[in-house]
């Protein structure tokens, strides 16, 4: 009986490290996913500020060209 109880607690102990396991596994690529994503969302930001500004150039001398004529 008491080696019966000794199975029991190391299943119990090898699948709560296990589930342990798991967890930070999924903890460490949600973080990655998340860094990730934040990385690309900066750089379509930086993107879309970049365009602003060409556009609002062009248009401030397009303007400025009908204006003249």
């Amino acid at each position: 009986m008491a080696q019966n109880n000794n199975n029991n607690n190391n299943n119990n102990s090898f699948k709560e490290n296990l589930k342990e396991t798991a967890g930070s596994a999924f903890h460490t690529a949600h973080s990655a996913l998340q860094t990730t994503e934040s990385a690309a969302m900066n750089t379509v930001d930086a993107t879309a500020n970049a365009v602003g500004k060409v556009t609002g150039t062009k248009n401030k001398n397009n303007n400025q060209q009908s204006q003249n004529q």
